[in-house]
């Protein structure tokens, strides 16, 4: 089967399934909430205060919410997927709350393979727009979101979740996010490529590690680079980028630039963001 489902007329008895073994579907009974949970444990660790506990998990189904699951030939719970759905400027849309894949599960898909399988749960209750968060550090996820999914960097979001979570994934490390708007009516969004040109306003310092800000040029087209892998560095480092990346995001988005497409590590080249005047 594709990696694109599409609408199934009876959610809590469907089932995708794929050529790999990986199946996917709603989660509907405590034991699979419970391994929400577990895997919310294992990534943000047992003291992450935000934990999604089982009856919100259930009882957001009731409401128009997803929970859903993939699962490995064996049944094991690979990861999951949750939202809400309600009214957000004046329509029906549906919150993304987690995506939550366990780490040698990554790399195969399984997250945009849930994804896919929320927008179609969302579209058969109308929903025609999905949000979430992503932190505009962790180069894979805004790789996925933008270049994969279509989805829009919509709004800068500053330490929308304080600086405490609980979990050590996080530390104390202020909780910037993008809030990403994905338009649920085009199957396939055209995603534009990144351009052979452009003026980074951001970029990675001489030693390798730390940020470096050459200045912020009213260019036509800009690059603001990210961290090849963020959970390498120190907590000194990441505030560094975090810092870094939010003053040049916040100088170019007052100054109408949006987020146009977002380029993966390549060789010695950083990856990054790239922003243009709408």
């Amino acid at each position: 089967m594709s990696d694109s489902p599409r609408a199934l007329p009876h959610p809590a008895d469907s089932v995708v399934a794929f050529a790999d073994g990986v199946s996917i579907r709603e989660l509907t009974t405590q034991d699979d909430y419970r391994e929400c949970v577990a895997i919310q444990d294992e990534i943000w660790g047992p003291g992450f205060a935000e934990v999604v506990p089982p009856a919100i998990l259930m009882v957001s189904q009731k409401m128009g919410g997803v929970c859903a699951g993939a699962f490995d030939p064996s049944s094991r719970l690979l990861g999951f997927v949750f939202g809400v759905t309600g009214v957000r400027h004046g329509a029906i849309a549906h919150w993304s709350d987690m995506l939550a894949v366990r780490p040698e599960a990554r790399g195969g898909r399984v997250g945009e393979r849930l994804k896919q399988y929320q927008r179609e749960r969302c579209l058969q209750v109308g929903a025609r727009t999905m949000y979430w968060t992503f932190d505009p550090l962790v180069a894979r996820n805004a790789h996925l979101n933008l270049m994969r999914l279509g989805a829009r960097a919509a709004e800068y979001a500053v330490n929308l979740y304080g600086s405490n979570t609980g979990s050590p994934l996080h530390g104390a490390l202020e909780t910037d996010r993008w809030i990403a708007a994905w338009d649920l009516t085009t199957a396939a969004p055209s995603v534009p490529a990144v351009r052979t040109s452009g003026t980074f306003v951001l970029r990675v310092a001489a030693d390798g590690v730390l940020p470096e800000t050459p200045g912020f040029p009213d260019a036509e087209v800009v690059r603001v680079a990210v961290p090849v892998d963020h959970t390498r560095l120190t907590h000194e480092q990441r505030v560094a980028w975090r810092m870094a990346t939010r003053a040049a995001f916040q100088h170019y988005l007052d100054r109408g630039y949006t987020v146009q497409a977002f380029q993966r590590a390549d060789g010695d080249a950083p990856p990054f963001y790239e922003l243009a005047r709408s």
